[in-house]
C-alpha cells in the first residue's frame, strides 16, 4: 500500500454550511500542511484569562471582524482552543525586520526568527498569541516521517490538532520556492529544512497551528512561510524526529501520528533585542 503524505490542514468541525472530512489525529494533507480551525477544545491548565478584544466590525448576525488591513475574522463556530482575543490590526502592518521568538520545549529551545516582509499578518498573529501565553504548556501534536514530508506540527492547545484561537486569517502565500526536485510535475514546491509555515484547513483559514520542517519537504505552495528555525532549534527537532512516531495498534510502523517522544511547549518567548 503506498504511504504518501496527506495534506497539511486542520479539519473544522462540521457546520450547517460545511463539513469537511475529519482526518486522523491533525491532518496533513499529501504535500499540504494544516492548521486547526477547531472545533471546541477544553483550555489546558493555566490558560491565560480572556481580555477586551480589539474593535472589530460585525455583530450577532455575522462574524467579527478587525478592521485593520488583515482582517482578522472570529470564528464562533470554531471556539477558541484557550481564550485569546482578536489580534490588533492597525492601519499600517509592521511589514519590515524579523523579530526572535524561541520555544522551550522539554527536548531543548527551538529558536524562530519570523519575518515580516514575508508574512505581516501571519507574523502579527503569531506574536500576538505569544504575548497571551496562548503556546504555554501545549504539547506539539503531529510528526510526519514520509520520504517528501517531514515536519512537526504544533499550535494547538487541545493537543488533538482541530483546535485553534477562535479566528483565522488571509494566507500570505510565498512566491519565491523553487520546485521541489522530487516532484517531476513541477506542482509542489520545496519547502526546505528550517521553514517555519503556517498549517491550514484551506485557503484563508489560518489560525494558530504551525509546522516546523527538519528535512526538505515537497508541498503544493499552499502554506505561508513566515520565518525560519535556527541551528539549535534544527538540532532539537532532529533529536525528536529520531524518536520517531509512536506506533498504534492499526499501525506499528508509523510514518505520521503523535511523536514517540512527546513534545510539550513549556513557554514561547519573543526577544525584545
Amino acid at each position: 500500500m503506498s504511504r504518501e503524505p496527506r495534506p497539511l490542514s486542520v479539519p473544522a468541525p462540521p457546520s450547517p454550511a460545511r463539513t469537511l472530512t475529519r482526518l486522523a489525529g491533525a491532518a496533513l494533507i499529501a504535500g499540504v500542511l494544516v492548521t486547526a480551525g477547531g472545533t471546541a477544545a477544553v483550555a489546558a491548565p493555566g490558560a491565560a484569562a480572556p481580555t477586551v478584544a480589539p474593535a472589530a466590525v460585525g455583530g450577532a448576525d455575522g462574524p467579527r471582524t478587525t478592521k485593520g488591513p488583515c482582517g482578522y475574522i472570529a470564528t464562533p463556530e470554531e471556539p477558541a482552543a484557550r481564550p485569546v482575543p482578536l489580534p490588533p490590526d492597525p492601519r499600517r502592518t509592521p511589514d519590515r525586520g524579523t523579530v526572535r521568538v524561541t520555544l522551550r520545549t522539554n527536548h531543548g529551545p527551538i529558536g524562530l526568527t519570523l519575518d515580516r516582509a514575508a508574512a505581516p499578518c501571519t507574523v502579527q498573529s503569531f506574536l500576538h498569541l505569544t504575548r497571551h501565553h496562548f503556546y504555554d504548556r501545549t504539547s506539539c501534536h503531529r510528526l510526519t516521517a514520509y520520504p517528501t514530508l517531514s515536519v512537526l506540527q504544533c499550535g494547538d492547545p487541545s493537543g488533538t490538532g482541530s483546535g485553534g484561537p477562535g479566528y483565522r486569517y488571509r494566507d500570505e502565500l510565498p512566491t519565491d520556492l523553487p520546485p521541489a526536485p522530487t516532484d517531476p510535475t513541477g506542482v509542489r514546491r520545496l519547502y526546505a529544512r528550517g521553514t517555519l509555515a503556517m498549517a491550514n484547513a484551506g485557503p484563508d483559514t489560518n489560525g494558530s497551528q504551525f509546522f516546523l520542517v527538519y528535512a526538505d519537504s515537497a508541498l503544493r505552495p499552499n502554506y505561508t512561510v513566515f520565518g525560519s528555525v535556527d541551528a539549535s532549534g534544527l538540532a532539537t527537532l532532529d533529536r525528536i524526529a529520531a524518536g520517531g512516531i509512536a506506533p498504534t495498534e492499526e499501525d506499528p510502523a508509523p510514518v505520521d501520528g503523535a511523536p514517540a517522544l512527546p513534545v510539550d511547549i513549556r513557554t514561547a518567548v519573543r526577544h525584545h533585542h
